[in-house]
């Protein structure tokens, strides 16, 4: 089995639709697909009802969340989608987008670029507007070649000149919504130093002992020697071990199943959640 447990659509900052990308994910030959579009379950209708025969369809979200200072991301799959607590952070977190997005438009602006929000607006269509979509105005304008290029000090990386701080949960209470959700929690590129600061390994420690689940250890962002230090810290802390692509088609270079969990952890997984269940394909539209 070919299983990529982490990807994004339209709804959030991917270039493909929820049908584009399942039906991308099964001509590339995965079995199974994760949707996880950040703080939004928006695409996972229109990924149902296109859902080829043959591949399976994990749904979740990818949490934004912050720990002393530290931007972080959660992985939450399989939750009851209808859970009130945890419908509720995503709601505050996707909500402060917008006004976010807006300040930093005016923060470039401050800086002579000629970004409008219109524009970033027009290329976040109906997803969930965040800084990718400001970094595609960017590469638009020719301010930067490339949309990682955007996320550096000079621009939109934490603490860059153009970075606007949003609302994000703690991780811990994120833990715990997930687990009220019947979820099952993964932390996301746990060591993706070129993204900024990373939380420390002790913190890691924490948040295993407070109920995490696993690390997303084999990623585009973390070299064979992370890779391999981080399977060492998953093995002390009993945690599971993921892989994926961090699919968002166009707007980065990753592709779908460059790196694929191991099927046993993914059937840990499901037998952890019980606040959904996996998709089958039935031969979608």
């Amino acid at each position: 089995m070919r299983i990529d447990l982490h990807t994004h659509s339209t709804a959030s900052d991917g270039t493909d639709t929820p049908a584009q990308l399942v039906r991308k994910a099964a001509a590339t030959g995965l079995d199974v697909v994760a949707l996880t579009d950040h703080d939004t379950i928006r695409g996972h209708a229109e990924a149902v009802a296109a859902l080829p025969e043959g591949l399976t369809l994990v749904t979740g979200a990818e949490l934004s969340c912050r720990l002393d200072g530290v931007s972080m991301h959660m992985l939450a799959y399989l939750f009851d989608p209808e859970e009130p607590a945890l419908l509720a952070e995503r709601e505050l977190v996707r909500d402060d987008r917008v006004p976010r997005a807006r300040a930093m438009v005016a923060k470039l602006n401050e800086l002579g670029v000629p970004v409008t929000w219109e524009q970033v607006a027009r290329i976040a269509g109906d997803g969930s507007v965040g800084r990718p979509h400001v970094a595609t105005a960017l590469v638009e304008l020719g301010v930067v070649p490339t949309v990682n290029d955007a996320f550096t000090q000079d621009w939109l990386a934490d603490g860059g000149r153009a970075h606007v701080e949003k609302h994000e949960t703690d991780p811990f209470e994120a833990l715990r919504l997930i687990k009220a959700a019947g979820g099952v929690a993964v932390f996301a590129h746990p060591a993706a130093a070129k993204r900024g600061r990373t939380v420390s390994e002790a913190a890691i420690a924490d948040l295993a002992a407070a109920g995490l689940d696993g690390i997303e250890v084999d990623h585009m962002d973390h070299d064979a020697a992370t890779r391999a230090r981080l399977r060492g810290t998953a093995k002390e802390l009993g945690l599971l071990v993921t892989g994926s692509s961090d699919y968002h088609g166009s707007r980065k270079t990753c592709v779908l199943g460059e790196y694929t969990t191991d099927p046993e952890v993914y059937g840990e997984i499901t037998r952890r959640a019980f606040g959904a269940f996996p998709v089958p394909g039935a031969g979608g539209a």
